[in-house]
C-alpha cells in the first residue's frame, strides 16, 4: 500500500490507501515531500475531530499531538492543572518556570510529553515587570495529549492513536489536498507609529539605557483566517528551522520559526541558536547573492549579531558546567523563507543541579527577540510597544518527563484569538539604526507569512 501524489491535483491518491495497513502505518511508494507532509498535518488539524492540538515539525518530521489528557495553564497568579478530570489550582510566587516544574512533577501520567506555547510575558517575573502584566494574561498553555501521530518522508504513522482514530487519521490523510487560494495581507501600514518608536529607542540607546532592543509591530488581518490552510500554504514556500500549527483554548496559530530559543537534550547538552542580522531573500539568485554579501559586510548587522552571541554565551555559561560553553558555529548565513539571517550556535553542558525549566527561565525570551542587556530591553519593550505581545516572540514548546525540552521561537506566525487575527514582526534596534530601514526589515519578515494567509 502507498500514498502517492497526483501531479494534476496535488492530492494524495485515496485509491492507493489501504486502511487495513499494519498498526496504522502507511509507507508511500516514493518519499513524501515536505509539502505533502505539511498538508496531511494541516488536514488533521483542520478536521475539527481531535480537539485541542499541536502540530510540531522538527528535522522534517511532523508530530500531531491531539486531545487532552492533562492541561496546564499558567496565569499571572496561578497554575491551573486539569489532570484527567481532576482540577488543581495552585498560587505561585517567584518564577513561572519553577511553577511549571512543580506542576509537572505531580502529574498522574508517568511518561509524558508536554506540547504548547509560552508567551512573552512568561519572562516578566524574572525581569521585574510582573506588576505591569494584566491579571487575565495567560503566560503558558500546555497539554499532555491523548495521542500522537507522525508524518515524514517515510509515510504516515498513527502512533498512539486508538483503532478508530487511526482509521480516521488515515482517511483524512488520503484527502489532504491543495489548501486553497490565499489573500495576501498588506503589511506596509504603520498604524502604530513604528518609525516613531524606533526613533525613541535610538535616543534611549544614545543615552546609555541599553545597547539593543527588538521593537515589533502588529498587523491586523481584516478577515477571518483558516489557520490550518494557511499553515499548509505557507509551509510550501518557507524554510523554517521548525514549524508549528496549534489550537489550544481560544488561541490558534501557524508559524514558521526561524530559530531555536533553547533545547536541553537527554545527555544534558543545552543549546541556543541566535539569529540577528537580516536581509531579504527569494527575489532572484543575483539579488539574493548581493543581499548576502551586503549582510556579511554590513558593520551594523555584524556588530548586532556579535552582541547577541556574546549575551547568549553568557546566559548558557551561567547554567553550564565549567569550561563546557562554546560557540560551535559563528555568523553563518541561514535562509528562512523571505529573509536570510546571520546565525550562530552556542552550546554547553547543563550543570549539576540545573534543570531544563531553569534553562528556559534563563534563556527566555530569546536575546534576538528582546535585546541587550535583556532586563533593560524587556522594560523598553513594555514601555515602547503599544500592544502586549502575547504568544508572539515567546515559544512553542515540547518537554518530556525524561528531562528533554525544546522551545522554538514564536515568530513568522499568524495568530487568531477572540475573533481577531493578526501578524507581527520586529527588528533589532541599535545605535546605528534608522527608522526606515527597521520598518523595511519588519516588512521583509512579515513576507514569510503575509502572502499565504487563507480566508476561512
Amino acid at each position: 500500500m502507498s500514498l502517492t501524489t497526483d501531479s494534476r491535483t496535488s492530492r494524495i491518491d485515496a485509491a492507493e490507501l489501504g486502511l487495513d495497513g499494519a498498526a496504522g502505518l502507511i509507507a508511500p511508494a516514493a518519499p513524501l515531500t515536505e509539502t505533502v507532509a505539511a498538508r496531511i498535518s494541516a488536514a488533521w488539524a483542520g478536521s475539527g475531530e481531535f480537539g485541542d492540538h499541536v502540530v510540531y515539525e522538527r528535522s522534517r518530521r511532523w508530530t500531531f499531538a491531539a486531545g487532552v489528557r492533562v492541561r496546564v495553564v499558567v496565569t499571572r497568579r496561578e497554575v491551573i492543572v486539569d489532570d484527567q478530570g481532576r482540577r488543581t489550582t495552585i498560587a505561585w510566587q517567584g518564577d513561572p518556570a519553577d511553577a511549571l516544574a512543580a506542576a509537572t512533577e505531580s502529574l498522574s501520567v508517568v511518561d509524558w510529553r508536554l506540547y504548547g506555547w509560552v508567551g512573552f510575558d512568561f519572562c516578566a517575573p524574572y525581569h521585574g515587570i510582573l506588576e505591569r502584566v494584566p491579571d487575565d494574561t495567560v503566560l503558558a498553555h500546555l497539554i499532555v495529549p491523548e495521542f500522537e501521530a507522525f508524518v515524514d518522508a517515510d509515510g504516515v504513522d498513527t502512533g498512539t492513536a486508538d483503532p478508530e482514530r487511526s482509521r480516521r487519521l488515515l482517511e483524512i490523510a488520503a484527502t489532504a489536498g491543495d489548501p486553497g487560494t490565499s489573500r495576501p495581507v498588506d503589511v506596509r501600514v504603520d498604524t502604530e507609529d513604528y518609525r516613531g518608536r524606533v526613533a525613541a529607542a535610538v535616543s534611549e540607546i544614545a543615552a546609555g539605557r541599553y545597547q539593543k532592543v527588538i521593537l515589533s509591530r502588529a498587523v491586523d488581518v481584516p478577515f477571518a483566517v483558516d489557520i490550518p490552510a494557511t499553515y499548509a500554504r505557507g509551509r510550501a514556500d518557507n524554510t523554517p528551522a521548525r514549524s508549528y500549527l496549534l489550537s489550544l483554548g481560544d488561541l490558534s496559530a501557524a508559524g514558521f520559526s526561524p530559530e531555536l530559543v533553547v533545547a536541553v537534550h537527554a545527555d544534558r547538552t543545552v543549546v541556543t541558536e541566535p539569529l540577528a542580522g537580516t536581509r531579504a531573500f527569494g527575489v532572484s539568485a543575483d539579488h539574493d547573492a548581493a543581499a548576502r554579501a551586503e549582510l556579511l559586510g554590513d558593520a551594523k548587522e555584524v556588530a548586532e549579531h556579535a552582541m547577541s552571541v556574546r549575551a547568549c554565551y553568557d546566559e548558557i555559561a551561567s547554567i553550564s558546567a565549567a569550561e563546557t560553553t562554546a560557540v560551535s558555529t559563528f555568523m553563518e548565513v541561514r535562509e528562512r523563507g523571505s529573509v536570510q539571517h546571520l546565525a550562530s550556535t552556542v552550546k554547553g553542558t547543563l550543570a549539576e543541579g540545573e534543570s531544563p525549566w531553569r534553562a528556559l527561565e534563563v534563556v527566555f525570551p530569546s536575546i534576538t527577540a528582546s535585546g541587550v542587556p535583556k532586563t533593560a530591553a524587556v522594560d523598553a519593550i513594555d514601555r515602547l510597544e503599544s500592544r502586549r505581545r502575547g504568544p508572539y516572540s515567546g515559544a512553542v514548546l515540547v518537554a518530556s518527563s525524561s528531562g528533554e525540552l525544546e522551545a522554538t521561537l514564536a515568530l513568522r506566525t499568524v495568530f487568531s484569538s477572540g475573533g481577531k487575527a493578526w501578524l507581527r514582526a520586529g527588528a533589532g534596534i541599535v545605535a546605528q539604526s534608522t527608522p526606515e530601514r527597521e520598518f523595511e526589515e519588519t516588512c521583509e519578515k512579515l513576507g514569510s507569512v503575509a502572502p499565504y494567509v487563507i480566508p476561512r
